[in-house]
C-alpha cells in the first residue's frame, strides 16, 4: 500500500459536454496518472479541474467541491507543457507571485520561493527571466511555482513534454522524490509510459471522452482494455465479443500467403510503416484491427514488406493472453506504487 498519509482525497464526478465525461477517486497522497489518445478529454478534464472550462457534476477536494469554488480560490496548482512563466518577472518572482497574492508578505514568501526554487535544483538561477532559462530549467521553475501557494491537488499537464531526454529523466526523478511527500493529490497528465510507472499509483484511461480503464500501472500495462494503451506499452489488443486478447509484436508471425496448419488467429492486412525498432524491423500493418509485428532485418529483406505489401499475420494461441473485455473501469482501487519489476514498458 502507498506510504502516504490517508485523508478525504479528490472525488471526481465530472462531465465538459462534448467534451469528456469522467469519475475516478484519490486518496490524499496519490499520484494518478491520465492517458489517452489526442481528443480523449485529457486537457479538459485538467482546465475543468483548474476552473478554465465550465464543467458539470462536481469534483470534490477535502470535502469542498471545486466547481462551486472560483478559479483563483481553487487550492490547485497547474503546470502545463509550456511552463507559461511571467516572462516580465525573475524566476523568483514567478515562484512568489502566488503567495503574494494571497497575502503572504513579501520577505516571506521570496523566502519560500528561494527554497522551493532550490529543491528543484535552480536555486543558483533565481535573478534570471524566464528567456534565460533552459527550458527544463523553465519547467522546474513552473513546477516549483505551483507548489509554492502548497495545493491540495497538483494538476501536471504534460510537464516532461518536449524536453531533452536527459533532462527529461532527470526532473522526472526530481518530481518523484517531491511526490513521495507531498499529501496532496496529483494529477499526471502524459504520453510516456515511463512516466505512469515510475510515478503514478494508479492510472485513468480516457477514450473518446470517456473513462475506458482504471487500474495500478502494472494492470493497465498487463491488460490493456484500449488500442492507444496497447501501443504505449508496446502490445497488440484485439477484442473478440466479450473478450480480449494481447500479444507482443514478436509473436506475430508474418507471410505472403494465407498460414496452413495448427489453429492459429490469423488477419490479412496491408504494410503501413517499417521502422527498425532495436535489432529488429518494426511494422505497423492495416488490419482489423491495426497490429504490430517486429522481424529480422533478413525476413523484412527476403519478403519485401515495404509499405503497400499485403501480408498475413498470424499468432499461436498460446501468446495470448485473454481477459474480459468489461472489467478494470472501476473508479476506485487500491493505491500501490508499481515496483521497479511491474511491466509498463514500451
Amino acid at each position: 500500500m502507498s506510504d502516504h498519509p490517508t485523508g478525504t482525497g479528490l472525488d471526481v464526478r465530472v462531465e465538459v459536454p462534448g467534451r469528456v465525461r469522467a469519475s475516478f477517486t484519490a486518496a490524499a497522497g496519490e499520484v494518478i496518472a491520465v492517458i489517452g489518445p489526442n481528443g480523449a478529454g485529457k486537457s479538459s478534464l485538467v482546465r475543468a479541474l483548474a476552473g478554465l472550462a465550465p464543467a458539470e457534476g462536481h469534483a470534490r477536494l477535502d470535502g469542498t467541491d471545486l466547481l462551486a469554488v472560483p478559479a483563483r480560490e481553487r487550492s490547485v496548482g497547474l503546470v502545463f507543457q509550456g511552463q507559461l512563466l511571467f516572462p516580465h518577472l525573475s524566476a523568483l518572482d514567478n515562484v512568489a507571485f502566488g503567495p503574494r497574492a494571497r497575502g503572504v508578505p513579501r520577505a516571506e514568501a521570496d523566502t519560500d520561493a528561494r527554497v522551493w526554487l532550490d529543491r528543484f535544483g535552480v536555486g543558483e538561477l533565481a535573478s534570471r527571466k524566464p528567456r534565460q532559462l533552459s527550458g527544463g530549467q523553465a519547467q522546474r521553475v513552473a513546477i516549483a511555482r505551483a507548489l509554492a501557494t502548497k495545493p491540495r491537488l497538483l494538476l501536471l499537464d504534460e510537464p516532461l513534454t518536449g524536453l531533452d531526454v536527459k533532462v527529461a529523466m532527470a526532473l522526472r526523478i526530481e518530481l518523484g522524490r517531491h511526490l513521495s511527500s507531498y499529501d496532496g493529490v496529483t494529477l499526471l497528465i502524459t504520453h510516456h509510459a515511463i512516466d505512469a510507472l515510475t510515478l503514478a499509483d494508479r492510472v485513468v484511461v480516457l477514450d473518446g471522452g470517456e473513462v475506458a480503464q482504471v487500474g495500478t500501472p502494472a494492470e493497465v500495462s498487463q491488460r490493456p482494455r484500449t488500442e492507444h494503451v496497447a501501443r504505449l506499452v508496446g502490445l497488440n489488443v484485439v477484442r473478440h465479443e466479450d473478450e480480449l486478447m494481447s500479444f507482443t509484436p514478436d509473436a506475430v508471425a508474418i507471410s505472403l500467403e494465407e498460414p496452413v496448419g495448427s489453429p492459429r488467429l490469423r488477419w490479412r492486412g496491408v504494410v503501413a510503416d517499417v521502422s527498425p525498432h532495436g535489432d529488429a524491423v518494426r511494422l505497423l500493418v492495416h488490419a482489423e484491427p491495426d497490429l504490430i509485428a517486429d522481424v529480422t532485418p533478413a525476413a523484412a529483406t527476403e519478403l519485401g514488406l515495404t509499405p503497400g505489401r499485403a501480408v498475413w499475420l498470424s499468432v499461436k494461441a498460446t501468446s495470448v493472453r485473454r481477459y474480459p473485455a468489461s472489467a478494470g473501469v472501476s473508479p476506485d482501487g487500491p493505491s500501490t506504487r508499481p515496483q521497479p519489476g511491474d511491466s509498463m514498458r514500451p
